[in-house]
């Protein structure tokens, strides 16, 4: 993984959805994270810095548990032949299950979206 690519992927995210000012993005301490223009990249869009301790990999058991989870459900099922292959089938698999159909505990066993939908309209009708 190269700084390159995660500066790309986090382009991406905030075209996608552009960040709130204050929002903490999370990372290990590997060298692409830690870069002065990955990090003056999240300084430029008022992203505030948190990294996991070193050599703690309970810090991040969030993304852990989703890689092993998008592993068992999806990559270990598949033979990719390509590279891109891989890429497209593993895009699906975030975009149109992942976040729209599976269902997970800690979000009152409601999909990503809706539990989003949900926290952003009652955001709104407190905020009134």
């Amino acid at each position: 993984m190269t700084k390159e690519l995660v500066i790309t992927a986090l382009k991406r995210a905030m075209v996608t959805q552009p960040p709130a000012k204050g929002l903490i993005h999370h990372s290990d301490r590997g060298s692409q994270y830690a870069s002065n223009d990955y990090q003056e990249l999240l300084r430029e869009n008022g992203i505030i810095t948190s990294m996991s301790r070193k050599g703690n990999c309970y810090d991040n058991d969030c993304i852990e548990s989703f890689h092993g989870i998008m592993k068992r459900e999806q990559i270990f099922h598949e033979n990719y032949k390509t590279r891109n292959q891989a890429k497209r089938s593993i895009f699906e698999y975030i975009v149109s299950f992942y976040n729209y159909k599976r269902i997970h505990s800690t979000n009152e066993y409601m999909s990503r979206i809706v539990y989003e939908k949900k926290y952003y309209k009652r955001l709104i009708n407190t905020a009134v």
